[in-house]
């Protein structure tokens, strides 16, 4: 048709939906834009939208909706998911309320799978409390959204309960198709699983966590976006160890045609660690050069900065990471509180501690805080600088009484204040504190303790007329029960420990004591050849050699040779060790007690200087052995 006549619009038109079909977009949108005077907004807005939609370019794609004249139904189905690939979320909820209440069809399912969808997002991206769409959670898709929306709110429990629910209804509805096999059922249940084990590394369950993120690993899913998530969150979980599995997982995240399936913040956090890796396997130039690209990308971003300041730390250049925080916080007021916060750790790093405490009371917003107070106190202290100390104190006593003065805060710090003075020997000052105290509460009698003990130690008088105000010891009085306290576990050691006791107290501690260990002796274990009717051997606890009946050990043949003959002689014994000579005999040994052990040695004759003197007597016993062991037998 087109050769005959090449401006045919339904041709035309014909044509640009078979290479859509085909998945042939560049092709498509070529059709449309060679044709701009027969195709026009009007004929072919939605395909050309469509196309430019699938190639990504989606800020094109929009142009081409809002210039169509007539807003068909398609149209604004493609509007919606146009906005929500900008994550101009605000706008594609109200597209899809539209929608969803215009218009009846089949694919209603699907519309508020996509309303629940932009929610989740809103929820996990955007930090907003999501609200009650009244939806029906009937498919897997709509728990699974739903899970997410619970996630950004930081409910992980109900959130896991969702998803196990989401995965009931995906095997459910799967399992239905004959075609569909138990492979393609894991594949789809990959990305709640994935949803599953981010819940688990949130909890702090990273072993569980990094299981399940290899198996979803190995099944090797399609969706790019979903292996990216996995490996990024795997090398958070490795952080500076297993830097190995880091390098490998990090390929993953470079795949092709991952920036469109990822919202922004996560191919930001993706790109943050990226930088950190580069940190922590010592590529410094990679880190940089990282760091500097996304500096360039979000200039008020804080991580950028402390990656490079990190870095520039594990060069030992100190000085110049803090003259780098210095410039970002000069330049962006609205984030220099964590960073002087940092440059106060580096220079206490340094051994700077009185610069760190000049950093941290130039952050005026957290001046005030307990926090802060008592760090800088703590500091000032070290550096036995108590007037600063005090003075840190006393801005934030002031702050208090401007703008909170009924706060407990600003009343803990006034006590906080007085213990301090006290400690460090301002008597004078620390009763003034005490004196504001006690009159904003004059019923407090742990206040007017401290007042008149810190008046005990610089006017005696004066700390007796405060005593008059306290509570009579009537009044003091609980019911307490003495025997049951003294009879206590706790009072019983404690007595103990004291020590003297006399009298009758005495006897029945100790009586006490025995009864105790009588409850605490095992019974004893009796020996396996134990006979009742024997008497045993009383001398049994001494060691063998301090009993009356022991006689010493009998001396060997061999012993007796030992050391004795001409330097380098062998004794009678040696041929028996000789492997050579015994390399023919029989392999069975004889038995004990015959004659037939000496056999082998009965030819040899020692050395003259070898014999000893005992030997006589010890060829007799031999002689009576021999005669014992041939009665034996074999």
């Amino acid at each position: 048709v087109l050769q005959i006549s090449k401006d045919d619009v339904t041709a035309l038109q014909c044509k640009v939906v078979c290479l859509i079909q085909n998945g042939n977009f560049k092709e498509a949108l070529s059709v449309i834009n060679t044709h701009t005077k027969v195709l026009t907004s009007d004929v072919i807005a939605f395909e050309k939208a469509y196309c430019e939609y699938r190639l990504n370019r989606i800020e094109n794609a929009l142009k081409t909706i809002q210039s169509a004249t007539q807003q068909t139904d398609k149209l604004k189905e493609l509007y919606g998911q146009v906005l929500y690939r900008l994550e101009r979320y605000d706008d594609c909820l109200v597209a899809y309320r539209d929608l969803i209440r215009n218009s009846q069809d089949e694919y209603e399912e699907e519309r508020k799978t996509n309303l629940s969808a932009v929610v989740a997002a809103q929820s996990t991206w955007e930090k907003v409390m999501p609200e009650d769409l009244g939806l029906r959670e009937a498919t897997y898709e709509l728990c699974y959204n739903s899970a997410c929306a619970l996630i950004g709110q930081g409910k992980l429990n109900e959130a896991m309960k969702k998803l196990q629910r989401a995965e009931e209804l995906c095997r459910q509805s799967l399992s239905e198709d004959s075609d569909v096999t138990e492979e393609d059922i894991e594949a789809e249940l990959a990305i709640i699983h994935g949803q599953m084990a981010y819940i688990m590394q949130l909890q702090g369950r990273t072993e569980d966590a990094l299981q399940l993120y290899n198996q979803i690993i190995k099944l090797k899913p399609t969706d790019v976006g979903l292996l990216a998530v996995i490996a990024n969150n795997i090398i958070t979980i490795n952080k500076d160890q297993n830097v190995f599995d880091s390098k490998k997982k990090v390929k993953l995240t470079n795949a092709e045609g991952v920036e469109h399936k990822l919202s922004k913040k996560q191919l930001q956090a993706i790109e943050f660690n990226k930088a950190l890796l580069a940190m922590y396997t010592n590529q410094a130039d990679q880190c940089r050069k990282l760091s500097a690209s996304l500096q360039s990308q979000s200039p008020e971003h804080l991580l950028p900065v402390l990656i490079q300041a990190a870095q520039l730390c594990r060069e030992k250049q100190h000085a110049k990471a803090v003259g780098l925080l210095q410039d970002f916080a000069d330049q962006h007021p609205a984030n220099a509180a964590e960073i002087k916060l940092t440059m106060a750790q580096l220079k206490i790093a340094q051994g700077s501690v009185t610069k760190a405490c000049m950093i941290l009371r130039s952050i005026e917003e957290l001046q005030h805080k307990p926090g802060m107070v008592s760090a800088l106190v703590t500091m000032y202290s070290h550096e036995e600088d108590i007037d600063s100390a005090i003075e840190v104190f006393t801005q934030a006593i002031q702050w208090y009484q401007q703008f909170q003065p009924k706060s407990p805060v600003h009343l803990s710090l006034i006590r906080e204040a007085a213990n301090f003075k006290l400690k460090h020997g301002r008597k004078k000052e620390a009763i003034s504190d005490l004196e504001e105290l006690w009159k904003q509460n004059p019923k407090d009698v742990h206040t007017l303790a401290q007042l008149i003990s810190a008046y005990s130690l610089v006017d005696p008088e004066k700390a007796k007329v405060l005593s008059k105000h306290l509570p009579s010891s009537d009044t003091l009085s609980l019911k307490v029960d003495v025997d049951a306290l003294e009879n206590s576990h706790g009072a019983t050691y404690i007595r103990k420990k004291a020590g003297k006791l006399t009298g009758d107290n005495q006897q029945k501690e100790q009586g006490q004591g025995d009864v105790k260990k009588k409850k605490k002796k095992k019974k004893g274990k009796l020996p396996k050849n134990y006979d009742p009717k024997v008497t045993p051997d009383p001398e049994r606890w001494l060691p063998m050699r301090e009993r009356s009946y022991y006689r010493g050990r009998k001396k060997g043949k061999k012993k007796d040779q030992v050391g004795k003959g001409t330097q380098g002689s062998t004794t009678a014994g040696s041929s028996e060790l000789d492997a050579s000579r015994t390399a023919s005999s029989p392999p069975t040994s004889p038995r004990p007690g015959s004659g037939a052990a000496v056999s082998a040695t009965s030819n040899v004759i020692p050395p003259r200087h070898q014999k000893p003197a005992g030997a006589p007597a010890t060829k007799k016993k031999q002689q009576q052995k021999k005669k014992k062991g041939a009665k034996g037998g074999w």
